[in-house]
């Protein structure tokens, strides 16, 4: 098990192939290789907004929205408190985020098996890349030694500048972003007592799955009992696990079959509750 807190967690500036600021604390970390390496991220809009283009990746996002509107595509609205799936190989977009827009992001390898090339990964091939070209509107431009110049998506050519291999799309599973509203789900008791879930779905043939878990003040939820990863993001409350307290925006892994670890509830407490595919 691991955790983390967004109050302690330093931000950084990413997303240099875009245009705009967006500030984000990495609080949860997979590992770099496997096909289901994760980045589980807190993100705040900074002045001006953040812009990217219409495009795809090749691995899955689910995104929540904590403060404000996230505009994923032309007149497409992901409201506060509401949850999108991203699925690999679909687009989305253009995107214009206004400021002091907030969200949970967790971008994770996808059904295929193609994996996620970490930010570190893809900051790195981008400032490599600068002195080869230039990026603006999330589009890499650069000429080539005959004078012709190529455009590529920015995120395409980190990709390719990173594993040395042509970036592949798996074929679509979905036609669209998927967005989910909570609050139109019932809590449902799980188990132990004082335990509720509102399961919002489940995706692909590997079982990735979105919820929200619900804990009474008192109530004990044993996590690591899943056959796949667990990722758990605290939005309202106080608990203790492993004799340490965690409030709003804190972050909890759970390996496979590690558990049961006991996540006990100070006071009334919500969690988004994510599983990653199971390889």
């Amino acid at each position: 098990m691991r955790a983390s807190q967004a109050s302690t967690t330093n931000a950084d500036l990413v997303g240099t192939m875009r245009e705009g600021v967006l500030a984000q604390k990495h609080l949860l970390i997979g590992e770099d290789g496997s096909p289901i390496n994760f980045d589980l991220n807190v993100g705040r809009t900074g002045d001006g907004g953040w812009q990217a283009p219409r495009h795809r990746h090749n691995f899955d996002q689910i995104r929540y929205v904590i403060k404000g509107k996230y505009p994923y595509g032309k007149d497409k609205i992901l409201r506060e408190g509401c949850v999108g799936y991203f699925p690999e190989s679909v687009y989305y977009g253009p995107q214009d985020r206004p400021e002091g827009l907030e969200t949970m992001v967790l971008q994770f390898g996808g059904a295929s098996g193609n994996g996620y090339l970490s930010v570190a990964q893809r900051e790195a091939a981008n400032e490599a890349l600068k002195q080869k070209g230039e990026f603006k509107n999330g589009v890499f431009t650069y000429f080539d030694e005959k004078g012709q110049r190529h455009n590529q998506d920015g995120s395409e050519a980190c990709f390719e500048h990173a594993t040395g291999r042509k970036q592949e799309f798996a074929p679509p599973r979905y036609e669209d972003v998927i967005v989910m509203d909570p609050s139109a789900y019932a809590w449902i008791p799980q188990g132990a007592e004082g335990v509720y879930v509102k399961w919002l779905g489940s995706f692909g043939e590997r079982s990735a799955g979105i919820g929200f878990m619900r804990l009474d003040r008192n109530a004990i939820y044993g996590g690591g009992e899943r056959p796949s990863v667990e990722i758990l993001f605290q939005t309202k409350g106080r608990v203790a696990v492993s004799g340490q307290e965690y409030g709003p925006e804190s972050a909890f892994e759970f390996l496979p079959n590690e558990g049961p670890i006991p996540v006990r509830a100070i006071e009334p407490s919500e969690f988004l509750c994510m599983v990653l595919h199971r390889f």
